[in-house]
């Protein structure tokens, strides 16, 4: 059986996922009920299409299960009578534990969470890798992490920060943009084109994450590099603090997590 990574399902995070590491000499397969998707890969990517899971299961070590939760107990209970105690299943569904992927596989391999975002689709993502599987061998956790690592920013993670994680870095794009579009609007308010203020906005979110990235200062003093006495700032930021800005982005994290608690 090769190192390579098979993927149960290729919607837009499994995609993503595939590009990245096909970009980067790692054996893909795949299987998917797109057969057009899949075509367009193979063609795309080199990735070679299974006809089945129970196909990919047979020809892959490294299963990565990359289907909605609500359809992956009954493709994993499919899979279960054919993985060995060689197989390595990987699983990117939000919400669904360790213990109920042992529990559905049989515990007949390792399984691995992976928490990614969605701006893997750029090679940017942020991801976490949850080893705490005690039947996991060095060689395939650095097999997990050597074919995670090109695709973004990795953190390993014990399951327990995963809701965490999940409400802060896979929700977090959300936030983003919910901010960049309000101020596109504020543009188009004071009269910018809807177009102009647009563009503008995204270069003040790319450009301002590369300064907090490589500017080596701490972003409340990246804040107040801006923020002259009695400036126009100043007046914005503590319009901000007026309206509990702060607190409101903090319990709106933490709604997220409890969310994510209730779905776990």
């Amino acid at each position: 059986m090769k190192q390579s990574v098979g993927f149960i399902g290729v919607g837009n995070m499994g995609t993503a996922i595939i590009k990245g590491l096909a970009a980067h000499k790692i054996e893909v397969h795949g299987c998917d009920l797109n057969a057009d998707r899949l075509a367009k890969l193979a063609q795309e990517t080199g990735l070679k299409v299974e006809a089945s899971p129970a196909d990919l299961v047979k020809n892959c070590r490294y299963v990565l299960l990359a289907v909605k939760p609500q359809h992956l107990a009954s493709v994993v209970e499919e899979i279960a009578p054919l993985l060995t105690a060689g197989h390595c299943l990987l699983s990117i569904a939000a919400g669904v534990t360790q213990a109920r992927l042992k529990e559905l596989s049989g515990a007949r391999c390792p399984v691995v969470r992976i928490m990614p975002n969605t701006p893997v689709l750029v090679g940017a993502g942020v991801f976490a890798l949850c080893f705490d599987d005690a039947s996991l061998d060095d060689e395939r956790r650095d097999f997990v992490r050597k074919v995670i690592a090109p695709l973004g920013q990795v953190h390993e993670l014990p399951e327990k920060l995963f809701d965490a994680f999940t409400s802060v870095a896979g929700c977090g794009p959300a936030y983003v943009f919910y901010v960049m579009d309000a101020i596109v609007e504020a543009g188009v308010n004071l009269g910018l084109p809807r177009g102009q203020s647009t563009e503008i906005v995204k270069a003040l979110f790319s450009g301002s994450a590369k300064l907090a990235e490589e500017g080596g200062m701490h972003l409340a003093e990246l804040r107040e590099m801006v923020t002259s006495p009695a400036g126009s700032t100043i007046r914005a930021t503590m319009h901000f603090d007026r309206m509990a800005m702060r607190g409101t982005i903090v319990d709106a994290v933490r709604e997220a997590y409890d969310r994510n608690v209730e779905l776990g």
